[in-house]
């Protein structure tokens, strides 16, 4: 299954917190139906490509819908297709390496 991160950065908004379209987004990703997961530099995305890509492209309307003038976002896609992958698998596979040492 696809793992997406996605940051969205409002730019000339002539404030340099950005938590309150961070918030916005994640109310729009509460209402999706895909997993994800808020960490301190963008939000991790798990589920469908077609679907990442639809949530995405609403997380790139927010700052726009809350009047920011230009919006830059981020995009990255872990897609593996040999076998399933998840964001907890991942993280178990790390730690499960950390224990070997």
């Amino acid at each position: 299954m696809p793992i997406a991160e996605v940051t969205v950065v409002p730019l000339g908004t002539g404030d340099t917190s950005l938590s309150r379209y961070v918030a916005d987004c994640h109310r729009i990703l509460k209402k999706e139906k895909i997993k994800f997961q808020l960490t301190p530099m963008g939000t991790i995305l798990e589920g469908d490509l077609d679907k990442i890509f639809e949530v995405v492209k609403k997380l790139h309307e927010v700052p726009f819908d809350a009047g920011a003038l230009r919006v830059s976002t981020t995009l990255k896609i872990d897609d593996r297709r040999d076998r399933k992958a998840s964001m907890e698998q991942k993280i178990r596979s790390v730690e499960e390496k950390l224990q070997e040492s």
